[in-house]
């Protein structure tokens, strides 16, 4: 028990360093910073959610003691919150009874499970950047003059101190920043819990601590459903005010979950490639340099929820069955 204590106070001790060294400033700190559930994640997932919910209190309670109340609570809701329920739903399991019995001559075979769906986490991991990107977005307003003013005054100021003497032709360019930062910035918090949700569950497997069977992430789909909350959320995004920028936050959520589900799509129709490693190496190479062709992802992504192109492509390739006779 002293031992689950230690590892629990370690992992939140890590993520809360990581966490608080924004406050320096360095560029490292940047990274450190979107880095900062790993810890409690990794905790999470090989010692158990209750050792990630120790070191997540405590961490909170060490920051708001040192920093103030702002400052545990942010901490809270985006790092440790995010890395315990993220790591209860990747050991969330319910067995799965066999329809056909054993023998009686035969030993009972060991119940097969069945693990909580990569898709419906990936929702989770969505609805988690969604309450983040709009929980930062309140502390600069509670309307949307109020947030997109102080979002401009902000930019302005990093402007001018990068170059004293910005002329109004920045106007448009910063509008243009300000319109897109919430999306952008759900962009953001989507694929660093997305990486982060990964690496844990990688150290943890190396590490033998992960109890269960590394998943099939080309088979990630999400729930049917999700098409229709992304329409609903389109829809508002034209209404204007603080609606139109909660649904740009859901809608940017939502269509990075499609993403992740186009690159899955991708690894599937391209198995029967003899260039399949050149052809996907090249494809995240552009994405991850050039950033918009993230969008032919979502179309994939999109396109496959409505056609089902892997289902079709995965039923093709399955052999034809032995003749009966």
């Amino acid at each position: 028990m002293m031992t689950f204590g230690l590892i629990a106070l370690i992992a939140g001790a890590a993520s809360a360093l990581m966490f608080a060294s924004i406050i320096s400033g360095a560029l490292i700190s940047l990274v450190l910073f979107y880095l900062a559930p790993l810890p409690l994640m990794v905790a999470s997932i090989g010692w158990g959610p209750f050792c990630a919910s120790l070191g997540g209190i405590a961490a909170a309670i060490g920051l708001g003691a040192l920093f103030g109340l702002p400052y545990c609570l942010a901490f809270a809701v985006t790092v440790a919150l995010p890395a315990w329920w993220l790591g209860h739903l990747v050991l969330l399991g319910r067995q799965v009874d066999s329809p056909i019995p054993p023998p009686a001559t035969e030993a009972p075979a060991e119940p097969e499970i069945e693990w909580y769906p990569v898709g419906r986490i990936l929702l989770w991991i969505a609805g988690f950047a969604t309450l983040t990107t709009i929980a930062a977005l309140l502390t600069l307003g509670t309307d949307a003059e109020a947030i997109t003013g102080t979002l401009r005054r902000g930019l302005m100021r990093i402007l001018r101190a990068a170059d004293p003497q910005v002329s109004g032709e920045a106007d448009q360019f910063i509008d243009a920043l300000v319109t897109v930062a919430p999306a952008a910035a759900t962009i953001v918090s989507m694929m660093t819990l997305t990486l982060n949700l990964w690496l844990s569950a990688k150290v943890t497997a190396t590490s033998g601590r992960l109890r269960r069977p590394w998943p099939d992430l080309m088979t990630a789909e999400l729930p049917p459903m999700t098409l229709a909350a992304l329409c609903i959320a389109l829809a508002f995004c034209f209404t204007g005010g603080l609606l139109a920028i909660l649904a740009q936050i859901t809608t940017a959520a939502l269509m990075m979950s499609y993403a992740l589900t186009g690159f899955a799509v991708l690894h599937t129709l391209t198995l029967a490639l003899k260039s399949r490693a050149f052809w996907l190496g090249s494809t995240y190479a552009v994405v991850v340099v050039f950033g918009w062709p993230v969008i032919a992802m979502v179309i994939l992504g999109l396109a496959d929820a409505v056609f089902g192109f892997r289902e079709r492509f995965l039923r093709n390739r399955q052999p034809p069955p032995l003749p009966t006779s």
